[in-house]
């Protein structure tokens, strides 16, 4: 009889470890932006950019926060004139520019959904931020044009840049299929120095903001209850960004010597995102067109680039 009420346990034990909500701690991935993805063939001002993050939730001792998540990160960004193809120096009304770093973060999610974020990057400018030879190897792998105008770069200068990240929650409407957002940034370092505020409207399957894409928090170290298991939703991201100081178009802050060409940026600039966000358990997929207007009085045109971000969970 002992036997019997033993082996029953074992198996109510073991359906029950089935049963149990799988949790995933770890999430790698990368985000691509790139002119080429709107099919307009332009190749000018912000035109590619990669960033890989590995991302890990830790444990959270402290009630008053839902979940905190700490990241790892590579980026690099390159910039171009009107043209990636440039053979004479007035020709240039934008810098071309490149910024290669490595940095960290630490991110608080409450339970009233606010965010905060702090981050610090370390990297650099100039040729020593690789953007000829990257832009080379693109331009060869896709068979495009030959680069010119890399002479006409940046110097190199070692930056060191924080970052403040906040979201407040706004309103939710009851059948919770529709929210408002005010996310802001504050930028201050020898690279980007800044503040941008705007408004994130989301519309379809949502989850709260201490576990959804818009906050890249759908890691935990513990099972979430309320949730939904799949969000697919649209967005809609004004914001207005103020530049304090921009060295991809003005040279280093600290350096004499910036450059063979630079300029003074807008103060003001305003840019649209429109995209759509769809994630599971395992995977985030994440696609947006951005439209900004000029950054410098020198360009010729506005710009605008689509955002490609996909993740995996484990």
């Amino acid at each position: 009889m002992r036997f019997i009420l033993s082996f029953f346990a074992f198996i109510l034990l073991t359906l029950q470890s089935f049963s149990q909500e799988k949790i995933y701690q770890n999430e790698l991935g990368f985000r691509s932006d790139n002119d080429a993805y709107l099919g307009t063939k332009q190749d000018r001002y912000y035109t590619n950019g990669l960033f890989i993050h590995f991302r890990r939730a830790i444990e959270n001792k402290n009630d008053s926060t839902t979940k905190k998540i700490w990241s790892l990160n590579l980026g690099h960004e390159m910039y171009n004139a009107r043209s990636g193809q440039i053979t004479e120096i007035e020709n240039v009304d934008r810098p071309f520019a490149s910024y290669l770093y490595a940095g960290g973060s630490l991110q608080w999610l409450k339970p009233n959904e606010n965010i905060l974020k702090l981050a610090i990057q370390m990297g650099t400018i100039g040729p020593a931020a690789l953007g000829k030879e990257v832009q080379t190897v693109l331009h060869d792998f896709v068979g495009f044009y030959d680069i010119s105008g890399w002479q006409y770069q940046v110097n190199d200068e070692f930056g060191v840049n924080l970052k403040l990240n906040l979201q407040y929650f706004l309103f939710r409407n009851k059948n919770k299929n529709l929210d408002f957002s005010l996310p802001i940034n504050v930028s201050l370092g020898n690279t980007f120095t800044g503040l941008d505020a705007g408004i994130l409207f989301r519309t379809g399957s949502i989850n709260p903001f201490y576990h959804s894409v818009a906050t890249q928090s759908n890691i935990a170290t513990k099972v979430q209850t309320g949730l939904k298991k799949q969000e697919f939703y649209f967005f809609l991201k004004p914001a207005l960004t103020y530049v304090a100081y921009n060295a991809t178009i003005q040279g280093g802050l600290f350096v004499k010597d910036k450059g063979p060409v630079t300029y003074k940026p807008i103060p003001f600039v305003f840019s649209q995102q429109i995209g759509a966000s769809y994630a599971n358990k395992r995977f985030t997929v994440d696609l947006s067109v951005i439209f900004k207007s000029k950054e410098l009085a020198s360009a010729t045109k506005s710009e605008q680039y689509g955002s490609v971000a996909f993740y995996y969970r484990f």
